[in-house]
């Protein structure tokens, strides 16, 4: 094995899993430190943007902005870690973060909003490179683990989601002490953690994992539509396990921007403290990453199919519960519910897409996938505040539940179908199906 290939030899089997791991866990330190960086800016993006605008109605401008360049640049990174490779792709996503960090606090210390949006936009290009890492984590090991892969690698999101609120106040003082507007700080500290996260990527992504996933895909021949010639991105787009995959992760993520982003207003509104209203979203983000061992062990061991319709059926269950009283316990578990359900159809439809697709075929797909995903987020971001104001809370989160209707619908239809391909056999019950 030298520095950057991987060769099958006799230990090959050793050899592979050992750098799965290793692969894993760089993605996964990679993913946390990125998650507090991106967390400690989004903490106070709302403020921000009503204090630079002039405007609170622009107040989720800095959002929409930064998802927007999430998806814009999902494909785009897609296309470069053929071209590039995954460690060099990676990498360099989370330089433009640090780029975009820097800009962002200049911005502030100026008082230029214009600025500020484009370092979010910066943000955002390195937000979209990030969550391709978990489709790294999948291609470098065998299908019956891609499961618990890509959710050790979503599960960094949960450190961030610890670390990057608890930078805000440190930062902000830090600032201060400089002279500086105390809202630049947090922007400056993510800018430097995005720098640590490129080196991160850079020595510990070796051997290049696209190398080691040709390997794998070579002494684990999947099956179904993942083996056989490279297809063109409309033929992918149109095998049904493909578009499930795809389906379910859009969908969830709509769901869950639309009534996540406008909870906090909607408590607002029924006169809760600020300190009721993080509680809340405190909730929610322990339900999108703390379980993600959990539901990457079920798709593996359960199946992907099972743990996407438990997903939507969570989802749809939230959204009904979540209008059903203003109190703190009541939108607590909703909104947690909402992030587990999330975390399920995310986890299960990223190991499904990773299944279907041939080594040639992934990085493209994925890149795809990921900028659906970025644009429903800034779109659900913007609509949110309309659709509350139009119709209400509790309206809102009845189009939600329909929204997550139509990815369990589709899933039921699909798996008597999938059941029907030819699968590996599971080791203690797993499967595609």
């Amino acid at each position: 094995m030298t520095r950057d290939r991987v060769h099958p030899s006799p230990d090959s089997r050793l050899d592979l899993a050992t750098v799965a791991r290793r692969i894993t866990l760089t993605l996964f330190s990679a993913q946390s430190l990125g998650s507090a960086g991106f967390l400690a800016a989004a903490t106070i993006n709302s403020i921000v943007g009503a204090q630079l605008s002039g405007h609170l109605a622009w107040a989720g401008m800095p959002t929409a902005t930064y998802q927007g360049g999430a998806a814009l640049a999902a494909f785009v990174w897609g296309q470069l870690m053929d071209r590039l490779g995954r460690r060099a792709t990676l990498a360099l996503g989370a330089l433009l973060g640090s780029v975009g960090g820097v800009v962002a606090s200049v911005a502030i210390t100026r008082g230029s909003f214009g600025g500020f949006l484009a370092g979010l936009l910066f943000m955002g290009f390195a937000n979209s490179a990030m969550q391709l890492g978990r489709f790294v984590a999948a291609e470098v090991h065998p299908p019956l683990k891609r499961g618990r892969a890509i959710s050790n690698v979503v599960l960094g999101g949960t450190v961030g989601a610890l670390l990057g609120p608890l930078l805000v106040g440190p930062s902000g003082r830090w600032a201060l002490s400089r002279g500086l507007d105390e809202l630049a700080g947090p922007y400056a500290g993510s800018a430097l953690l995005f720098v640590l996260v490129s080196f991160v990527l850079l020595s510990g992504l070796r051997p290049e994992p696209r190398d080691v996933a040709v390997v794998v895909a070579r002494i684990h021949p999947a099956v179904g539509s993942s083996t056989g010639p490279t297809r063109p991105l409309r033929e992918v787009l149109r095998d049904p396990g493909v578009v499930v995959a795809i389906t379910t992760m859009v969908s969830a993520q709509v769901v869950m921007v639309m009534l996540m982003v406008i909870t906090s207003l909607h408590m607002k509104n029924h006169h809760h403290p600020l300190t009721s209203i993080s509680l809340v979203i405190s909730s929610h983000v322990v339900g999108m990453y703390a379980f993600s061992l959990i539901s990457g062990r079920l798709s593996d061991a359960w199946g992907r199919a099972p743990v996407m319709i438990v997903g939507a059926g969570i989802l749809i269950v939230s959204c009904f519960g979540a209008p059903l009283s203003p109190q703190v316990f009541p939108v607590s578990l909703a909104l947690f519910l909402l992030g587990l359900g999330w975390n399920f159809c995310y986890v299960g439809g990223s190991s499904l897409l990773a299944d279907r697709l041939r080594p040639a075929e992934r990085a493209r797909t994925q890149g795809t996938n990921d900028f659906l995903i970025g644009a429903v987020s800034a779109a659900g971001s913007l609509g949110s505040g309309v659709i509350f104001a139009s119709v209400g809370y509790g309206a809102m989160s009845l189009i939600g539940a329909a929204a997550a209707v139509l990815p369990l619908a589709l899933i039921i239809w699909w798996r008597p179908r999938a059941s029907r391909e030819r699968m590996p056999a599971p080791l203690g019950g797993g499967g595609v199906p």
